[in-house]
């Protein structure tokens, strides 16, 4: 397979110096914009000086984002490199699996599992995205879960955390029961190769007392400036009832994520 891609690449490269010579450089620029973008950096960067320039503009990404729909939040604080808020934002994915309680518990580590365990359910009260329509419960015992992401299987390798250091932006929903009260709590760590805490978000836990209105909670968090040298991200939450009633009348998480997104989102 590698010495396909050889081939490939080296193919379009004597394809792509061919056009060199004979193509004004705005039709060129034009080719480029419609080629995909990683073959723009690794072949057609490399046929001549003139065209490394256009590769390398910032005019050519900012066109990239304006043609496929990706814009910073604020068009009055602009990105400091349109390169890379192009790809971060392209490759933008949830790095959670199972994250809506579709699956059951599949995808999830169980690190404590009191009462009558974790379950998966329909929700209770609508969700505020309609698509959302699963939750994973507690029980009167402490339930917590986890997942370990490994950044360098989802596609970020040492090289990029180290250098760029994007940020990790966290998201997490929780609600109660309306008749019993109950507790929400959650830790994410961004983990060393070895797997040692290198910076930790884990916020006050929450209570919400009996006779409550089930209302839908959003717990957030941005990682920055965090350093070199993140290899994993270790993502725990759950809770418990306070009244220790049998069944699950513990709180209710859903639509976790985690995800590597531009620094311009704020």
């Amino acid at each position: 397979m590698f010495h396909s891609w050889i081939r490939t690449e080296s193919f379009f490269l004597c394809q792509c110096s061919g056009l060199q010579a004979d193509v004004p450089l705005a039709v060129v620029e034009e080719i480029l914009l419609n080629l995909p973008a990683h073959q723009v950096v690794r072949v057609c960067r490399l046929v001549c000086h003139e065209w490394k320039e256009l590769v390398d503009s910032a005019a050519h990404w900012r066109e990239r984002c304006r043609r496929e729909g990706f814009q910073p939040c604020e068009a009055s604080r602009p990105p400091d490199d349109w390169r890379l808020f192009y790809f971060l934002t392209k490759n933008r994915h949830n790095l959670l699996k199972n994250p809506r309680a579709e699956g059951k518990l599949q995808g999830w580590k169980i690190v404590q599992n009191g009462g009558d365990c974790w379950v998966a359910e329909g929700n209770r009260k609508s969700f505020p995205d309609e698509t959302v329509t699963k939750c994973f419960v507690t029980s009167y015992g402490l339930c917590l879960k986890q997942q370990l992401i490994d950044l360098k299987k989802e596609g970020y390798s040492d090289a990029f955390m180290d250098r760029l250091q994007p940020h990790i932006k966290i998201t997490d929903w929780y609600a109660p029961r309306f008749d019993c009260g109950c507790q929400y709590e959650i830790s994410v760590e961004l983990l060393d190769r070895r797997k040692k805490p290198f910076c930790t978000f884990q916020p006050e836990k929450v209570f919400f007392e009996q006779w409550n209105d089930e209302p839908w909670c959003q717990m957030t968090h941005v990682f920055k400036d965090y350093g070199p040298g993140i290899r994993f991200i270790r993502f725990t939450h759950g809770g418990v009832d306070t009244q220790f009633w049998a069944g699950w009348y513990g709180i209710r998480v859903t639509n976790s994520s985690v995800e590597i997104c531009p620094a311009e989102e704020r």
